[in-house]
């Protein structure tokens, strides 16, 4: 029996994230691992906040917040906000925890003890003023490509050109603003990655079946060759190099996040050592199918960096056996702005609509396959035809009818007939199809409303009561089976029309084994739910696009 780890792409720490954070990793993953779970795999889905780094001391510095008592209050913020949208953590922990900082070390001592750690002399950007060196986003000036006065020292944010800190025009410190800068020599330690290239090679060429974004992004970097990577940072705030000579160094962020999967591991199994093993998930674990989601901006960290890391370390730490990266969401095909207010950010998101609108539409336009552009029409679109339209009228158009004519239990009467049977296997033939695409899901509701009209109970109601019962029993089966395979994607509105229809733990499963739609049997009670989902009129469409039109 195979168990399933899932990982998301760590969300960086500095500020809420946007829908398309949301879109690339955090939300496909957890519907995975909800989907899983509902087959009644075992399954371990973990993720943690991203802390170490300079935007995380640049945020805090902003804020007026000690780096430490920033990460702290953002790692509270972004832990409630996930849970709002339903994502189904088994654990989510933090990098800066101590287990992730013991095992980072762990990594660099049996790196550099099989000789993957080299030591080299760097030039960097020195500030006198401050009495540090700068790393590259410490360093503001003017991009020498398109003139944007607060370009960063490592990439341009308005011409997206990349950068080092000394091609930047009259270069300054972000610390403090002073221009009295110069390059001295400090020593960094690197990975070697060139020596590595040949397993890392093996491993990917290992995985035919990674989607063509992955593949390619991998065997790009690969082909073109892979060169020594700097793992390690003139910083305070990050996991101490335990090296002679590097007191005043933390290692790279890129090095450490990765690692953080297993250091949040170790915190959930550190949580309840007796019943949890974390290295039963991570070391010499043949049992554990291993998948990460991730945008691909980060599909080079976990095809070339991290196996790299885990394969320089000779031990038998857990690999990727799965790895499915998203391409971009976009907020009408140009980026999500924090500081140009444009695009939609999660916390405004969830004042706006309930989390499974967000959870639907963003399934639902997923951009595997190339990057997909957020539109408040096609969202209105989403939300008014497929949610409230078809899957909120099948639930309320049906238990109202049933309830009006039959009361508050399912009705007793008829045989279901060859109409029911088509249904039953149409059902079965879209839940396989289900596990693949979104849409599947939209045709499952679309056959109960097809079929009510068909059928036409009220009108039976003159000529047959009883057969009239039946259909209407068979429509509340199928409600009972729509809201169990869509609660992978709308858990709360799924729940909602489950508890109305007073089923229990059990019985909530039995979609995964088999379709019957008539096993939710006569004299059952149930309630009528709220309205599960209402629609966007064209007035609050036109308000909407107006506010996160951008400055």
């Amino acid at each position: 029996m195979s168990k399933y780890l899932i990982t998301s792409a760590l969300p960086y720490i500095n500020g809420v994230k946007h829908l398309g954070n949301l879109a690339g990793s955090l939300l496909p993953a957890d519907v995975y691992a909800r989907f899983l779970r509902q087959e009644g795999e075992e399954v371990l889905f973990i993720c943690a906040t991203d802390e170490h780094g300079t935007p995380a001391e640049l945020s805090a510095r902003e804020a007026n917040f000690a780096v430490e008592e920033y990460c702290d209050a953002m790692y509270h913020t972004q832990t409630s906000i996930y849970a709002q949208f339903g994502l189904s953590f088994d654990h989510f922990g933090r990098t800066s925890s101590h287990q992730n900082q013991a095992l980072t070390q762990h990594f660099y001592h049996q790196l550099a003890a099989h000789g993957y750690l080299v030591e080299r002399p760097v030039r960097q950007i020195y500030s006198r003023a401050d009495g540090r060196f700068l790393p590259d986003r410490y360093v503001v000036g003017t991009c020498p490509h398109c003139g944007y006065t607060a370009a960063r020292g490592d990439q341009c944010e308005s011409c997206t050109a990349v950068l080092d800190p000394t091609d930047l025009v009259e270069p300054r410190s972000a610390i403090s603003g002073s221009t009295a800068l110069e390059v001295r020599v400090t020593n960094h330690l690197f990975l070697r990655l060139d020596a590595l290239s040949g397993p890392i090679r093996a491993w990917v060429e290992n995985h035919p079946h990674w989607s063509r974004l992955t593949r390619s992004i991998a065997l790009k970097w690969l082909d073109e060759g892979l060169t020594e990577r700097c793992v390690t940072r003139d910083l305070t705030w990050g996991v101490p190099v335990p090296r002679e000579g590097f007191e005043e160094k933390v290692f790279y962020v890129w090095f450490d996040a990765p690692i953080g999967y297993i250091g949040a591991t170790k915190e959930w199994s550190d949580q309840a050592p007796n019943e949890r093993d974390w290295k039963a998930w991570w070391w010499d674990a043949p049992d554990v199918t291993y998948t990460q989601f991730m945008a691909k901006d980060n599909v080079p960290f976990h095809t070339v960096f991290f196996p790299g890391m885990i394969l320089g370390t000779r031990e038998p730490w857990t690999l990727g056996a799965q790895i499915k990266s998203f391409n971009w969401l976009t907020y009408y095909g140009g980026k999500f702005s924090t500081s140009q207010k444009r695009g939609i950010f999660l916390d405004d998101a969830l004042e706006l609509f309930p989390a499974d609108y967000w959870r639907y539409f963003l399934m639902a336009n997923a951009p595997e396959s190339d990057d997909a552009s957020f539109t408040w029409e096609l969202f209105s679109h989403a939300v008014n035809k497929d949610l409230a339209g078809t899957f909120g009228n099948f639930v309320n158009r049906t238990l109202k009818l049933a309830t009006s004519y039959f009361g508050l239990r399912v009705p007793e009467g008829g045989e279901p007939g060859e109409p029911e049977q088509r249904v039953e296997e149409e059902c079965r033939r879209l839940a396989d199809e289900y596990r693949e695409a979104v849409q599947a899901l939209r045709e499952l509701w679309s056959i109960g409303n097809v079929y009510l009209d068909r059928r036409a109970p009220w009108n039976r109601l003159k000529t047959d009561r009883d057969e009239a019962a039946m259909v209407l029993r068979t429509a509340i089966n199928l409600i009972k089976y729509f809201a169990m395979a869509a609660e992978p994607i709308i858990p709360f509105a799924a729940a909602a029309v489950l508890d109305a229809l007073h089923l229990n733990g059990h019985e909530r499963h039995e979609w995964i084994k088999d379709v019957h739609l008539d096993s939710y049997g006569p004299g059952r009670e149930f309630q009528v739910p709220d309205l599960l989902f209402r629609r966007i009129d064209q007035t609050e469409l036109e308000a909407l696009q107006q506010r996160f039109a951008g400055l």
